[in-house]
């Protein structure tokens, strides 16, 4: 009975030690995929980040405008999140969306700093978006001297558009779905369907609001004559973009997002960062590191989301600087107000 007690026990053991060593193992293996990202990057000193300039007259895919000086900043934040106060971040630049993206499967890059989250792009391609750092979307640009206030004064007018687009397939669902009898004027090239705006060929222009603002740019004198309309005619979102094979890297991109929307909730901005490290409220404190622990649990130190806000602002402060008020672009911020104002920016609970 004795020996065979022994016996079972030498069975009980060895399957324990077994099991041990494959958790060990799995344990180790899962820590260096996850960390492999981050590690290429810390030991290059530079984050290869992806920015697309959005050239319509290379192609007509994307509908965006260039939104290059934001795309510099999302770049710029996430390298300081892993790098430190002096970070260097290498530009790529792309001249449509798809090169960008084969860019980043590739690992040319490791992060895009703006994708479109769409259906086509999250089906079963390997790539992971972060929160909506820009609700772009697809509006009218209209000539408000010849009494256009609304889409219904649209109603028997020309609206010019990019033909052979997804802005004329969605401009022709939205003004069916409205019941508004309208006149399509489709184009090839863009300067020419803004001479035809300028000269009231047409009562209005479709687009992407990031695109019609830099139109704007170009109408210079008469600018004040031209204004974009609030209306969505379709959504077009932008986020950072990364791929989904490195989930301590996704984690990275996602909470340095999170973070300069907390900031912008919180009241943290570049200028007041030093006196909000003595805050008691608890958000501040987890999100400034003065509370240690939270850095760890993505692979950084504790004062990462501090050194983000400090080299780019908070969320609003990037938004009026590149595409808002402060911006040639003034555009309208609206669904990228905090939720608090009537938007959609809501940052996750850092806890």
């Amino acid at each position: 009975m004795l020996e065979r007690n022994k016996t079972q026990m030498s069975r009980i053991s060895a399957l324990l030690f077994s099991i041990a060593c494959l958790i060990i193992g799995m344990g180790t293996a899962a820590t260096a995929h996850a960390g492999a990202t981050l590690d290429r990057i810390r030991t290059s000193a530079s984050l290869p980040c992806g920015v697309n300039t959005e050239e319509p007259e290379y192609s007509t895919q994307d509908a965006h405008g260039n939104h290059v000086v934001l795309d510099l900043d999302i770049c710029k934040a996430v390298a300081v999140a892993v790098l430190g106060p002096n970070a260097k971040f290498t530009v790529k630049s792309f001249r449509d969306e798809q090169d960008a993206l084969k860019a980043l499967k590739s690992g040319e890059i490791a992060l895009l700093a703006t994708g479109s989250p769409n259906f086509i792009n999250t089906a079963n391609k390997g790539f992971g978006f972060a929160r909506p750092i820009f609700y772009d979307y697809q509006a009218f640009f209209v000539n408000k001297t010849i009494g256009i206030a609304s889409p219904r004064d649209l109603a028997g007018k020309k609206v010019c558009y990019l033909g052979g687009t997804e802005i004329e397939m969605q401009l022709q669902s939205y003004m069916q779905r409205e019941n508004i009898k309208w006149l399509p004027f489709p184009f090839q090239e863009e300067g020419e369907m803004e001479a035809a705006l300028v000269t009231r060929n047409c009562a209005a222009v479709s687009a992407d609001v990031s695109q019609l603002g830099y139109e704007r740019l170009g109408f210079k004198g008469v600018a004040k004559d031209f204004e974009i309309l609030p209306d969505v005619i379709a959504k077009d979102p932008l986020a950072p973009t990364y791929r989904l094979d490195d989930p301590q890297w996704a984690a990275i991109v996602n909470w340095t997002v999170e973070a300069l929307i907390q900031a912008e909730e919180s009241g943290v901005t570049q200028a007041n960062l030093p006196e909000m490290k003595k805050s008691d409220d608890m958000v501040i404190r987890r999100l400034l590191g003065v509370q240690r622990g939270y850095g760890q649990l993505i692979g950084l130190d504790d004062a990462w989301a501090a050194r983000v806000i400090e080299a780019v602002g908070n969320y609003g402060e990037i938004f009026e600087r590149d595409l808002g008020s402060g911006s040639v672009m003034k555009l309208d911020r609206g669904a990228n107000r905090l939720w608090t104002q009537g938007g959609l920016m809501y940052a996750l609970p850092i806890r």
